[in-house]
């Protein structure tokens, strides 16, 4: 399989502060792979400076996205060309309706000529707003404003459907989720994978396995004072879950 996404020896910071100290990460096509890890510990920025936000510093290594130099890119070519990052804490919008937010940003990874047909958007639109059991009020709703934090969090899997990425970054898409969310999220992002799985990858940010028990990963790395420092499959997030990182970070 291709690598989707390389990342070697990524040193970054924020505010003069160093935060990443040499990530090494290579994710191939079919995989899916999780990083857990103590607060602090540099999970989100790593998923910060893959998607390119511009309050984090790169100070040293390279990060390549289909053979791409990722770092040289922009963070709206970063998403035309299929990387997708789930916030921890989406942003709401106010005034921008769903559906006129994910219509544009269909389009705007689309060619002026292959603009996607309006009764041809709604049709996935409700589609995928059904496998979510997404409310019908949904449509004309703001992007995220009055949503509670399990919406939030369903609204980003929902923009996932349509949009299509190549590399699915989930940044503790599982916090704030009820039982019955979780299942709803797990559940579309595994069947969507399946779909996809000769060109994708998953990159699962999370402090607790539970989403894991419907998105069943590859590898599991520990992310430690901004390394990883420990790597293995589901059974290693289940010793953290029963143990916690004391019994990694003592050896």
């Amino acid at each position: 399989m291709k690598t989707i996404l390389d990342i070697e020896n990524l040193h970054a910071s924020i505010n003069d502060v160093n935060i990443l100290k040499g990530v090494n990460l290579n994710i191939k096509a079919g995989e899916i792979h999780v990083i857990m890890g103590t607060n602090g510990a540099g999970k989100s920025t790593l998923a910060s400076v893959i998607m390119g936000h511009p309050k984090y510093q790169v100070l040293d290594g390279s990060v390549y996205f289909n053979n791409e130099n990722l770092l040289e890119m922009k963070v709206d070519e970063r998403a035309r060309a299929g990387v997708f990052l789930a916030m921890q804490y989406p942003s709401e919008l106010p005034g921008v309706s769903n559906v006129q937010f994910i219509k544009s940003a269909i389009n705007a990874k689309r060619d002026k000529d292959d603009q996607i047909k309006l009764l041809n958007f709604y049709r996935i639109f409700k589609e995928k707003a059904n496998t979510m059991k997404i409310s019908d009020d949904y449509t004309n709703r703001s992007v995220n404003e009055g949503y509670s934090g399990g919406e939030k969090k369903r609204n980003e899997i929902f923009q996932m459907l349509l949009l299509e990425p190549k590399l699915v970054i989930l940044d503790e898409i599982d916090s704030g989720l009820d039982i019955d969310a979780i299942k709803v999220v797990g559940e579309n992002v595994t069947n969507y994978f399946n779909e996809h799985i000769r060109d994708t990858a998953i990159l699962i940010i999370t402090h607790y396995p539970r989403i894991l028990e419907y998105i069943k990963p590859d590898y599991v790395h520990v992310l430690h004072d901004g390394k990883i420092i420990k790597t293995g499959d589901f059974a290693l997030a289940q010793k953290l879950e029963k143990d916690g990182y004391d019994w990694i970070l003592q050896k």
